[in-house]
């Protein structure tokens, strides 16, 4: 007896923007939004490494619009800060909204990375 298997078919989930860069200047911007995390952490490194192509003197990770980070978005900004750090190119977080300020302390990431005032 043959037992029909059900048709499963994934949700269509729409691609949700988690990374803006921008340019002024010496300084380039990559601003996060929404989560960041394992499903979206592709993104944010796809972001910093065009942030780290331009060469700039330095790198601002905008964190305003940023309602969550887990592990992988952490590993994401410390991939960005050591490549930065190699070429010399200064890198800093800046704006993070109260609960990821709390995972940035207790991840000890801001005893490494610099927030900017």
């Amino acid at each position: 007896m043959l037992l029909a298997r059900p048709l499963i078919r994934k949700a269509s989930v729409p691609e949700q923007t988690v990374t803006r860069v921008t340019h002024a200047g010496d300084t380039v911007t990559v601003s996060l939004h929404g989560e960041v995390d394992v499903l979206t952490v592709d993104r944010v490194r796809v972001a910093l490494s065009e942030a780290l192509a331009a060469r700039p003197r330095r790198i601002v990770v905008d964190l305003a619009d940023l309602s969550f980070i887990d592990s992988t978005g952490l590993g994401a900004i410390i991939f960005g800060f050591q490549r930065a750090r190699d070429l010399g190119i200064g890198f800093q977080l800046a704006r993070p909204t109260r609960g990821v300020h709390k995972v940035l302390v207790l991840s000890g990431l801001l005893e490494v990375v610099e927030l900017a005032p």
